[in-house]
C-alpha cells in the first residue's frame, strides 16, 4: 500500500516558461554540455594513443573500442542503480562527478611535461601516463555510461500528465542537443589538438583538446545542479530489468528442475515462470525476447561504424590535406548527415519506395547494413589507391641504401655488383636494397666494409676530405603522418660534416640561414606526408642559395575528399539501420519493457566494439584494405542471416495482447504459492490445478495494471 501511495502522489509543481518545465532548459544545457566533453575527447583519443604513448595502431585500435565497449555496457548498472536505490537525480549527479573526475585526469595524462626531466619534449616516465590515461578513460566510461539511461528519462519525468505535447518536443529538443554537442566538438576539438604548447618543447597540444572537454564536463555538472530545486524527482520503484531477469531465471530453472519426460510439455519455455509470475509480465517478457531475438546478428553493423573513430582516422593520416581541419571536417560529416537524411528518407525516400512495395522496419535494417559493407568496400578501394603512393620499406630480413654525393663534381661509386652514378651535390633516385651489409667502392679503389641493421633505412654521403670518405645515418621506416611533413638538413663545408634531427612541419617552410656577417631565407614547398634532405654544401653562398633538396619520400598523392563516399554510405546505413531499428523495437515492446530493448540495443554496440577489438589482435592480415574486405564480407553475411531470420518475424501489437489481460475475468483472488508439480496421468488433477493458476494469474495482473 505504501509503495502504491507514493505512485498515487501529486508531482510537486515546477516552474514553467512557455508551457514547459524551467528545469527541462537545465537538463538540455546538461546533455549538450556532456556531448561535447565525450565526443570531443573521443575524436583525437586514438591520435593520442598513437603519437603521444607510442602505441601502433592495432594496439590502439583494440585499446580504443575496448573503450568504446565499456561506455555502452556500463548503462546497465546504471539503469539498474537508478531505479532500485539512488533515483535518477542522485544517480546522474554522482557519476557525472566521476565522469568530471575522469576528464580532469585524461587532461593531466596528456601533458609530456610531468615527466620531462631532461626537457627534451619526451616523456621520461611512460608508465606513468599510460596509467593516468586508462584510470581516466575508466572513470569516464563509468560516468558516461551511467548517466546515458537516466538524463532522458529525468527530463521526460518533469512534465505532467497533461503536457503529452510538451514532453514529445522535449525529446526533439534533447535529440538536437546531442547532435549539436557532437558536432560541434568533433569540429573545434581536432584544431585544438593542432595547437602547440608546452613548457620546454612546442608540441601537439593534447593537454588542451582533451581539457576543454574536461572544462565543458565541469560547466555540465554544474549546471544540472543549479536546477535541483525544481526538479520533480520521483522515487525509485525498481528496475524492470532485473524483474525480467528474474522471470527469466525462474522459467529455466524450473523448467530444468522439471526437465523429466514425465512431465507435460508446455507451450513456451517462459511458461514454466506461471507457478511464481502473473501471466501478463511471462506475455510480455515473451514479446521482448521475439524482438532480443532479432538482435544477435546486429552487433556486427557496429564493429563496421565504430571504426570511423580508429581506422578510417589512421587511413586519414596517410592522405594529403591539412590534417587538422580536414579530420574535424570529416567526423563533422556524420552529425551533419544525420540532419539531413533523417528528414529527406521520413519525408521522400521511404514514400517512393513504398509506392513499390512494402518497405518494412526490418527490411530497412537488412538495407542499411548492406550499405554499411559497401562503405568499408569504398574504404578498402581507397586503400589501394593509398598503399600505391606509399613508399616499399625494408622487410625485416634487408635494409635499405640512399647515397648523397657532397661533392662537387660528378662520381661513380660500385655497392657490391652495383654501379651508381651521382652528380655533384645530388643523389641516387631509389633506395637500393641490401642484405646485412655491402662492399662500397669509391674512386680511389679502397673497399668499405658497411654493416647495416635489418628493416632499417640509411643514407650514406660521401664526402670529400684528404680523400673521398663516407658517413651514415639513418633514415625513417615510417611516413610522415598527421599531415606533415619531415625535414632534415645535412651540412658539408670544409670536411666538416653535420646531419641535424628529423623535424617535422605541416605546410610549406622558410629556413633562416645566416653567420656572423649575412643572412637569408631559404624556401621550400612541400607535400603532405613527403620527407626532405636538404644538402647544405661547401660552395655555399648567400648570393646563389644553391641549396639542394633530395626527396626521400614522395607526398600523400591521395586528397582526403575520397574519404566523404565511405562517410556518406556509412551515415546512410546508419540512418536506414538505427533510426528504424529504435522505431522497430519501441513498436514491438510491450509497454512496460521499453527499457528492456534499450538495454539490448546499447549491448549490441558494445558487443560491435568487441568484435573489433577480437579482429584487430587475431588477425594476420598485413594489408589494412584485406582486412576492410574481410569486415565487409563478414556483414554480408550477417545481413542475408538476419534476412532470413526477419522473413519468418510476425509483427505484434504489444497493446491488444495487453488489452487481452485486462479483459480477463479473475476466478480465484489469490495466486497458488505452493504448488506440486502434476505428472503425466495425473490429467484431471493437472486440469484443476493449471485452471485455478490461470485464474490467479490473471486476477494479479488486473490489479498490477490498474495500480
Amino acid at each position: 500500500l505504501s509503495a502504491v501511495e507514493k505512485i498515487k502522489k501529486p508531482k510537486k509543481r515546477s516552474a514553467t516558461i512557455f508551457g514547459y518545465p524551467l528545469s527541462i532548459f537545465f537538463i538540455v544545457v546538461n546533455e549538450f554540455c556532456e556531448r561535447f566533453s565525450y565526443y570531443g575527447m573521443r575524436a583525437v583519443l586514438v591520435l593520442y594513443f598513437k603519437y603521444f604513448l607510442k602505441w601502433d595502431e592495432d594496439f590502439a585500435t583494440t585499446i580504443y573500442h575496448t573503450f568504446v565497449a565499456l561506455c555502452y555496457l556500463t548503462p546497465i548498472l546504471g539503469a539498474i542503480v537508478a531505479d532500485s536505490w539512488l533515483g535518477k537525480f542522485k544517480t546522474i549527479v554522482y557519476l557525472s562527478i566521476v565522469y568530471t573526475v575522469g576528464q580532469v585526469v585524461m587532461a593531466i595524462s596528456a601533458i609530456q611535461d610531468i615527466t620531462d626531466t631532461n626537457k627534451d619534449g619526451t616523456p621520461d616516465n611512460m608508465t606513468l601516463h599510460v596509467a593516468l590515461s586508462m584510470l581516466g578513460l575508466f572513470l569516464i566510461a563509468l560516468g558516461t555510461g551511467g548517466i546515458k539511461p537516466c538524463v532522458a528519462a529525468f527530463g521526460g519525468d518533469q512534465f505532467e500528465d497533461h503536457q503529452e505535447k510538451q514532453r514529445s518536443t522535449f525529446f526533439s529538443i534533447f535529440y538536437l542537443s546531442i547532435n549539436a554537442g557532437s558536432l560541434i566538438s568533433t569540429l573545434i576539438t581536432p584544431i585544438l589538438r593542432a595547437q602547440t604548447c608546452g613548457i620546454h618543447i612546442q608540441q601537439e597540444c593534447y593537454p588542451l583538446a582533451f581539457g576543454v572537454p574536461a572544462a565543458l564536463m565541469v560547466v555540465a555538472l554544474i549546471v544540472f545542479i543549479v536546477g535541483s530545486p525544481m526538479y520533480i524527482r520521483n522515487p525509485p520503484q525498481g528496475n524492470i530489468i532485473v524483474k525480467v531477469c528474474k522471470c527469466i531465471g525462474f522459467a529455466v530453472k524450473n523448467r530444468f528442475r522439471h526437465r523429466s519426460s514425465q512431465y507435460p510439455k508446455r507451450d513456451h519455455w517462459m511458461d514454466w515462470a506461471e507457478e511464481k509470475y502473473d501471466k501478463l509480465l511471462i506475455a510480455q517478457v515473451k514479446m521482448a525476447l521475439k524482438v532480443l531475438f532479432l538482435y544477435i546478428p546486429l552487433p556486427m553493423f557496429w564493429a563496421l561504424f565504430d571504426q570511423q573513430g580508429s581506422r578510417w582516422t589512421f587511413q586519414a593520416t596517410t592522405m594529403n590535406g591539412n590534417f587538422a581541419t580536414s579530420l574535424s571536417s570529416h567526423q563533422t560529416v556524420n552529425p551533419i548527415l544525420i540532419l539531413i537524411l533523417v528528414p529527406v528518407m521520413d519525408t521522400l525516400i521511404y514514400p517512393l519506395i513504398a509506392k513499390c512495395f512494402n518497405f518494412t522496419p526490418l527490411r530497412r535494417i537488412t538495407v542499411g547494413m548492406f550499405l554499411a559493407a559497401l562503405a568499408f568496400v569504398a574504404a578498402a578501394l581507397l586503400q589501394i589507391q593509398i598503399d600505391k603512393t606509399l613508399p616499399d620499406f625494408p622487410s625485416s630480413t634487408e635494409s635499405q641504401v640512399k647515397f648523397i654525393n657532397m661533392v662537387n663534381r660528378d662520381l661513380q661509386i660500385q655497392a657490391d655488383n652495383k654501379t651508381i652514378s651521382l652528380k655533384g651535390f645530388g643523389a641516387n633516385e631509389d633506395y637500393l636494397t641490401f642484405h646485412n651489409q655491402f662492399t662500397l667502392v669509391l674512386e680511389s679503389g679502397q673497399q668499405n666494409t658497411i654493416n647495416l641493421a635489418n628493416g632499417t633505412r640509411n643514407t650514406i654521403a660521401i664526402i670529400q676530405g684528404s680523400k673521398l670518405g663516407f658517413e651514415k645515418f639513418d633514415d625513417m621506416t615510417s611516413k610522415p603522418e598527421k599531415g606533415e611533413n619531415a625535414i632534415r638538413q645535412v651540412f658539408c663545408s670544409f670536411c666538416f660534416f653535420k646531419v641535424t634531427h628529423t623535424f617535422y612541419i605541416t605546410a610549406g617552410a622558410e629556413f633562416m640561414i645566416k653567420d656572423n656577417r649575412e643572412s637569408c631565407v631559404y624556401t621550400q614547398e612541400l607535400g603532405f606526408g613527403s620527407s626532405y634532405t636538404l644538402i647544405i654544401p661547401s660552395t655555399f653562398t648567400f648570393g646563389e642559395m644553391n641549396i639542394k633538396a633530395v626527396m626521400d619520400m614522395k607526398p600523400n598523392s591521395v586528397h582526403m575528399a575520397w574519404q566523404i563516399i565511405q562517410y556518406f554510405l556509412m551515415t546512410t546505413g546508419e540512418v536506414v539501420f538505427s533510426v528504424t531499428g529504435l522505431e522497430f523495437s519501441y513498436s514491438q515492446a510491450p509497454s512496460n519493457m521499453k527499457s528492456v530493448l534499450q538495454a539490448g540495443w546499447l549491448l549490441t554496440v558494445a558487443v560491435g566494439n568487441i568484435i573489433v577489438l577480437i579482429v584487430a589482435e587475431a588477425a594476420t592480415l598485413n594489408d589494412q584494405w584485406a582486412e576492410y574486405i574481410l569486415f565487409a564480407s563478414l556483414l554480408v553475411l550477417v545481413c542475408i542471416i538476419f534476412a532470413i531470420m526477419a522473413y519468418f518475424y510476425t509483427y505484434t501489437d504489444p497493446t491488444k495482447i495487453e488489452a487481452q489481460f485486462d479483459e480477463m475475468e479473475p476466478e480465484e483472488k489469490e495466486k497458488r504459492k505452493n504448488f506440486d508439480m502434476p505428472r503425466k496421468g495425473s490429467a484431471e488433477s493437472h486440469k484443476e490445478d493449471r485452471r485455478s493458476s490461470d485464474s490467479s494469474s490473471d486476477d494479479e495482473c488486473t490489479k498490477q495494471t490498474k495500480i
